[in-house]
């Protein structure tokens, strides 16, 4: 088994897969607009491999350009055939290679979804999938009721709801779940109590209402692969939401792997990404705001000879403020010198005193030096 991540790996494994391929190549497509994966698939017909392409009825504004796609595959020696209208949408991706190898994936034939979103696929032999598929494939092209007989091969609306609900149920410590919009109210109340029994939950792309669990917006790719992992020994990879449409509604498809290395590598995508969005949503440190770049450094000798001058120049006022002290002590008596809300009060004064001094006289200092850089330049 192997995991393709993107936009890691790109369009490379998908070529190969095709380039790979003998006797058949079948591809369920709903988007579409990558001319290498059809240059591809048209060099395999070349050499005399059975290409067919089963194509979605519809997508969402793209209805146009799945019908030049059908022509273009006819004109090259491909079989084409089209997905039945009874469902909302035939929303599945997947490449069989000889019914030998089975590429799922979570994400469209498009630039957008392999070079610039997060998505995820699964290359296996795996020969009970392999199988299913193939009977997927068939069931789709003739427009025939298809029935999975295995539950880690996941294909909506025929088993998905009860499966995925099943999978979430059976989370002991930790679920992470990748999923542009979980709403379905059966779902979600899952999620609800796996997170009461103590189920960590964090969640990558959006949750309807209020979560009593960690949810976060993916930042700069786009999520497009639904993925739920569970207690990092299992997972779920595949094209449906946990929204009712692609629960009940729509032709979806997902396998639940258990591969240790597909598993340990979806995990570290996920801690990953979950660490970038937390940098991302820190709080910046607070810092003092930097000095003018035209401003010089000041050495520790004109700090010294300031300080000196200043000193030297607080002189009068330590006279002025014993002078007033005096004064105030012979108006209201000597016992203010032992009232500690009096001395308190003293003390503030001449504190502030002496900050607005300092602060009009860094002040004057500035007008004084704008002022001859003024006349220098005129």
């Amino acid at each position: 088994m192997k995991l393709i991540v993107e936009p890691t790996d790109g369009v490379a494994p998908l070529l190969s897969a095709i380039k790979s391929a003998k006797k058949s190549v079948e591809i369920a497509i709903f988007r579409f607009d990558r001319k290498d994966v059809e240059t591809a698939l048209k060099a395999a017909a070349d050499r005399g491999v059975k290409v067919t392409v089963l194509i979605a009825f519809a997508n969402r504004g793209g209805e146009q350009g799945l019908r030049k796609l059908e022509l273009r595959c006819l004109t090259a020696g491909i079989i084409v055939a089209r997905t039945a209208d009874d469902l909302i949408r035939y929303h599945d991706k997947y490449i069989l290679i000889d019914r030998r190898v089975l590429c799922m994936l979570s994400f469209n034939f498009t630039h957008l979804d392999i070079d610039h979103s997060r998505g995820f696929g699964i290359v296996t032999t795996h020969a009970n999938w392999v199988r299913e598929a193939a009977k997927l494939f068939r069931a789709d092209c003739t427009r025939t009721r298809y029935a999975p007989k295995t539950e880690t091969f996941v294909a909506s609306p025929a088993n998905s709801r009860n499966v995925l609900g099943t999978f979430l149920k059976r989370a002991k410590k930790e679920l992470l779940i990748y999923d542009p919009k979980i709403s379905d109210k059966e779902m979600l109340g899952i999620l609800q109590e796996r997170a009461k029994a103590g189920v960590k939950i964090r969640v990558i792309g959006s949750v309807a209402g209020r979560a009593p669990f960690d949810v976060q917006k993916l930042g700069g790719i786009r999520l497009h692969t639904r993925t739920i992992i569970r207690d990092r020994h299992q997972a779920f990879v595949g094209s449906q939401s946990l929204r009712t449409a692609e629960l009940d509604a729509r032709r979806e498809l997902g396998l639940i792997v258990q591969d240790a290395k597909a598993v340990t590598k979806l995990v570290d995508t996920f801690e990953a990404d979950w660490a970038s969005i937390c940098e991302k949503n820190a709080p910046a440190p607070s810092k003092k705001p930097d000095a003018p770049k035209d401003q010089p450094a000041v050495s520790e000798k004109e700090v010294e000879k300031a300080v000196q001058v200043l000193t030297k120049g607080l002189d009068p006022l330590a006279v002025s403020v014993k002078k007033a002290v005096r004064i105030a002590v012979a108006k209201a008596g000597d016992d203010v010198l032992h009232d500690k809300g009096v001395k308190d009060t003293m003390k503030k004064v001449v504190k502030k005193a002496v900050k607005e001094a300092v602060k009009e006289a860094v002040q004057d200092a500035q007008d004084a030096q704008d002022a001859k850089e003024a006349k220098s330049k005129s």
